[in-house]
């Protein structure tokens, strides 16, 4: 009988026993890890603990949070006027139905006075904002079809900007996907820039470079919001 290394039975015991063949450490060290590193090290972004990893506003940037048919439409508007976050902009997430739009922190406690400000105070609109104390859910790399329609952000959305760094993906669910309403970016931080200049502040009247001022980008999103709540619903597909 032909000799065989000692080594190798053994790994194979291993795995027939129930004993899972050693990883590559990234593997073993989860890709949750990875994300919570990129976050904290490359950007500098508070975390929560746990997973998923979420981050913490109104340290570094507060949070506006608006349908995504609202949001889409916002930006839209804004960019014809030549005042909209042209890439390179403020970062922009999806997750699942919302949109969440980076603004710089303070942006959250400005949100009630701006809409009574703007003459949106006394209409129930979709929209709200995490600041000191919140939490929302860290985005991932656009790398995978969330929506089934061919893209992170469906039809028509924005292809990520070329000198984007992104955080490490989460491994998809097992029918190959990233699980439904994962927070993924549609304009993700740019690289080489301090994102914190790049956001919406409402001091910044006009705005500045390529970000829209905080007032006119919340009547813009508030407008969208009123529009979206007044549009009749979509009939059922039979």
């Amino acid at each position: 009988m032909v000799g065989v290394p000692p080594s190798v039975p053994a790994v194979r015991d291993a795995s027939v026993a129930g004993v899972p063949v050693p990883r590559r450490p990234a593997e073993a060290a989860g890709s949750w890890d990875r994300v919570r590193w990129w976050y904290e090290s490359v950007l500098g972004w508070p975390t929560a603990p746990g997973a998923p990893v979420r981050l913490r506003t109104g340290v570094r940037f507060d949070v506006l949070d608006v349908p995504a048919k609202a949001g889409h439409a916002a930006l839209k508007r804004l960019e014809r006027r030549g005042t909209g976050p042209r890439r390179p902009g403020f970062p922009v997430a999806l997750r699942g139905e919302r949109m969440l739009l980076l603004v710089a922190a303070g942006g959250a406690d400005e949100l009630p006075g701006l809409l009574e400000w703007l003459e949106w105070g006394s209409l129930p609109l979709d929209l709200t904002a995490a600041g000191a104390g919140g939490l929302v859910e860290a985005p991932l790399g656009p790398v995978a079809d969330v929506t089934g329609q061919g893209g992170v952000g469906g039809a028509g959305a924005p292809a990520p900007a070329s000198g984007s760094v992104l955080p490490p993906p989460r491994p998809p669910d097992r029918d190959g996907r990233l699980r439904r309403g994962t927070a993924v970016w549609l304009r993700p931080p740019e690289q080489g820039c301090e994102v914190e200049a790049s956001l919406p502040t409402l001091s910044a009247v006009g705005g500045v470079g390529s970000a829209p001022d905080l007032a006119r980008l919340v009547h813009t999103l508030a407008t969208e919001c009123h529009r979206v709540r007044l549009s009749p619903p979509r009939a059922p597909i039979l």
